[in-house]
């Protein structure tokens, strides 16, 4: 266990010493087109006995810490090949969540409590817990990790558990969610949308204790278009989960796909347009200036149809 655990350790230190290089990477400095990161399966780093976990998977970074001045630790992207996994670790000064994007539904675990979600699906672990993942499909997984901290310091400590087997739990004994259209709301006024614009807040500020500050889903349909209103206070991660159209961040536009990753600093201005068939689908990982500032944003009226309720969603009658 301990020689595969130096392997995964040496595996992702040279993936992370490299990045700043690699194309798929967001960089900290430079044109918008630098700055965003870009999924390519063929670039990705093959790694075994993740945090001790079972089988291997593919991963690599699109956004690391430079991407945004706030405590974005990274964004990765990549595949869970079937039976494997990440082993159950704690992070004591950040908080991680995995997001199965699409394949089968993956066993989740937090705390050493294990259920099934099914797909599309993620779980956060907060600060101070314990999580993993496994895959017990005969068909890989795609996979997408998002890691905010206190600080841009990383942290884990392995509790050498691949979670193999593990007894599972009819219902979730831990914060989910599941990206469900039928769950989709109009966008709230802050998008100032045009056309049939959907949204959903997936995670509220509650469920964070670091100054992360919501994960959200946003639906952008054919020739529509959201330009969110900038916030000094608050930094945004834009990944495209599905279909195409273009980004302008200040005065640059960049045409973005399934993918992609874009990073929108403190009070940036920016918008997005659709393009081609499919709608642009876009998770959204709001990360706060500080601590006292997620404060301020929780204390705000809630956005359309509020953050009350499991994984964000609006008022029975809403559901």
């Amino acid at each position: 266990m301990i020689r595969r655990s130096l392997a995964f350790a040496a595996a992702s230190a040279a993936l992370l010493a490299a990045a700043p290089a690699m194309a798929q990477m967001g960089a900290a400095t430079g044109p918008l087109s630098a700055r965003i990161g870009h999924y390519d399966p063929s670039r990705m780093q093959r790694a075994t006995g993740v945090h001790e976990g079972a089988g291997s998977m593919e991963f690599g970074p699109l956004l690391g810490a430079q991407a945004l001045s706030t405590n974005l630790i990274f964004l990765h992207r990549g595949v869970i090949e079937p039976h494997s996994g990440i082993g159950q670790h704690f992070h004591n000064a950040c908080e991680e969540m995995f997001v199965i994007l699409d394949g089968d539904d993956a066993q989740f675990t937090v705390n050493g409590r294990t259920a099934t979600l099914k797909t599309p699906a993620g779980a956060p672990d907060r600060m101070g817990n314990a999580h993993g993942i496994y895959n017990p499909s005969d068909k890989p997984i795609q996979w997408m990790n998002i890691n905010v901290g206190l600080s841009k310091t990383y942290d884990n400590f392995d509790l050498h558990d691949d979670r193999v087997g593990a007894p599972l739990d009819k219902i979730p004994q831990f914060v989910n969610f599941h990206m469900d259209p039928a769950l989709m709301r109009p966008a709230p006024p802050t998008l100032h949308a045009a056309g049939a614009v959907t949204w959903r807040r997936l995670l509220a500020p509650s469920v964070f204790m670091t100054p992360w500050a919501f994960f959200d889903q946003i639906d952008i349909p054919a020739g529509a278009k959201i330009a969110p209103t900038p916030d000094a206070n608050m930094s945004e991660a834009y990944y495209v989960n599905k279909g195409a159209g273009s980004v302008t961040v200040g005065a640059e536009t960049v045409q973005i796909k399934a993918g992609d990753a874009i990073p929108v600093d403190l009070g940036q201005v920016h918008s997005f347009t659709q393009s081609g068939a499919e709608p642009l689908e876009l998770l959204v990982v709001g990360v706060a200036k500080d601590m006292a500032a997620k404060q301020a944003f929780m204390a705000q009226p809630p956005p359309g149809f509020g953050r009350g309720g499991r994984g964000g969603r609006g008022p029975a009658r809403g559901r």
